[in-house]
């Protein structure tokens, strides 16, 4: 159990919450490279913790500020998806319910900030030629259908 003391959220005794945003700026999305585990140095999209206080689209707001400058318009829900990580003795690892939104790119420019490596936006039609979790390639799809139907 040595992740206990890298990371804070290693071996919990309760799920966190955690907020990511599918953005959209015309024909194109933002990554964010993560820099943590448990999936750390992996294109994602954008997003983090839910705070005390704050509700889930707050929380979403606030994170997108906070880890790339950028100021949305959140536009719907697209999914809550659960992750559950176990380690080798079968103790759990890490927990998150995710609550994934899409949003429109009001103003700002992209900088990495926060619990992010990296940013870039990617045309609507490279996303399947980058390497991305099986779950993270869902939302995207997922949210282009919302946004574009």
């Amino acid at each position: 159990m040595t992740d206990q003391n890298d990371n804070p959220r290693a071996y919990p005794d309760r799920p966190f919450v955690g907020v990511g945003v599918v953005i959209f700026k015309g024909n194109q999305i933002l990554l964010a490279e993560r820099n943590r585990r448990p999936h750390g140095k992996m294109w994602s999209i954008p997003g983090g913790a839910q705070e005390l206080g704050e509700t889930v689209e707050e929380g979403a707001i606030r994170e997108i500020m906070e880890e790339t400058g950028l100021e949305i318009d959140l536009k719907g829900l697209v999914d809550v998806v659960n992750v559950i990580s176990n380690d080798e003795a079968g103790d759990v690892q890490f927990h998150y319910t995710l609550v994934d939104f899409y949003a429109d790119w009001v103003s700002g420019e992209a900088v990495a900030d926060d619990d992010v490596s990296a940013v870039k936006w990617v045309g609507l039609e490279e996303i399947q030629h980058i390497e991305l979790r099986p779950v993270t390639r869902r939302i995207i799809t997922k949210a282009m259908e919302m946004r574009f139907s």
